[in-house]
């Protein structure tokens, strides 16, 4: 058996949610007529506390019809140096959108400071982009935002007359942090993502929700992005199967990355990178280049990682404590040797 802690997108569907997506109720989503998908939407939109919800392909559609849906070409958004809106989803705001980005250097903890947002504010004036939206990430990482900096980072956008999106690829697992509803986490913002396809466990998917106004331009950008799909209630059934299956369990990714970290920071050859507000990811500085050797060494052990420093270990569904006890053996045998 091979155990893979390279990223969450990387688990496969269980025999239930085959099942469920064999047996999915389908229709036309374009013309609006999957059942399955107009289901999922319902139920997301309902949990998060907002008015509707749009299905996409991936994580990076859903945020891009986002930005393109809260701001116009020329406009502006302050987003985190190391976002995944900014850096790992190909430009796309600047490349299909004509949407500026403003990147901004995270702070320890995954936020962005606001005063620095406060200082990256353009003034109405022609020679600027307009600054529309702030867009924070959650988790950042691996870091669950704290509800206090959330909260506050609210009243900063209404003070600053600013949109304020989420990605929240991974926001069920900030929920299962902080032991709170998902809705308390999305309240504070505009908008907000979900991806279905990683520690949620489906093979494909992520949706937006937000307001009526703001969803009918995300849908019609969805369209114009060429994520318009048709009998897609086939993967729609895969999400809501994980809605249903796959939350609280994911307490038990957090469980085994804390121990992970524990583990590995015995360890005199390996710094540990482990914040207090991680969930399921640990990172590890590999010193003087040994990232591919040790990569390499697991992987003839049936233990994927990557080969990078720092290197960024991830626990899911089909990683269990047994699978982090392997890795962590091979990491030790590595450096014995």
């Amino acid at each position: 058996m091979t155990w893979d802690f390279r990223s969450d997108t990387v688990t496969k569907p269980s025999d239930g949610m085959r099942k469920a997506m064999q047996q999915a109720k389908v229709g036309d989503d374009v013309y609006r007529e999957d059942p399955t998908v107009n289901r999922l939407e319902h139920l997301m939109a309902e949990r998060f506390g907002m008015d509707e919800g749009v299905f996409t392909t991936s994580g990076t559609q859903a945020n891009l019809v986002a930005l393109m849906a809260h701001c116009s070409r020329g406009d502006e958004y302050i987003v985190g140096q190391q976002a995944h809106t900014y850096k790992y989803e190909g430009g796309g705001a600047a490349v299909l959108g004509s949407i500026q980005p403003q990147p901004l250097e995270f702070c320890e903890d995954g936020s962005i400071d606001l005063d620095a947002v406060r200082r990256a504010l353009k003034p109405l004036d022609d020679h600027f982009a307009r600054t529309r939206l702030l867009c924070l990430e959650n988790t950042q990482a691996g870091r669950a935002l704290s509800m206090e900096y959330l909260q506050k980072a609210k009243e900063f956008t209404i003070e600053t007359n600013l949109g304020f999106h989420l990605d929240g690829a991974r926001v069920f697992n900030a929920a299962i942090f902080h032991n709170v509803d998902v809705a308390d986490i999305v309240k504070p913002f505009d908008s907000s993502t979900c991806c279905f396809s990683k520690g949620l466990g489906a093979p494909v998917g992520s949706i937006v929700c937000g307001n009526r106004d703001l969803m009918n331009k995300a849908r019609r950008w969805r369209k114009l992005l060429g994520g318009g799909m048709r009998q897609a209630g086939v993967i729609a059934a895969a999400a809501l199967y994980a809605l249903e299956h796959n939350i609280e369990r994911l307490a038990e990714d957090h469980d085994n990355a804390r121990w992970l970290a524990k583990q590995l920071e015995q360890l005199d050859e390996i710094e540990i990178r482990y914040h207090p507000m991680q969930t399921n990811m640990v990172f590890i500085d590999i010193p003087n280049n040994h990232s591919t050797a040790l990569a390499k060494h697991l992987s003839e052990r049936s233990i994927l990682v990557p080969s990078s420093s720092p290197m960024r270990l991830v626990t899911h569904l089909d990683t269990n404590r047994n699978a982090a006890k392997a890795l962590v053996a091979g990491i030790k045998e590595y450096f014995a040797t």
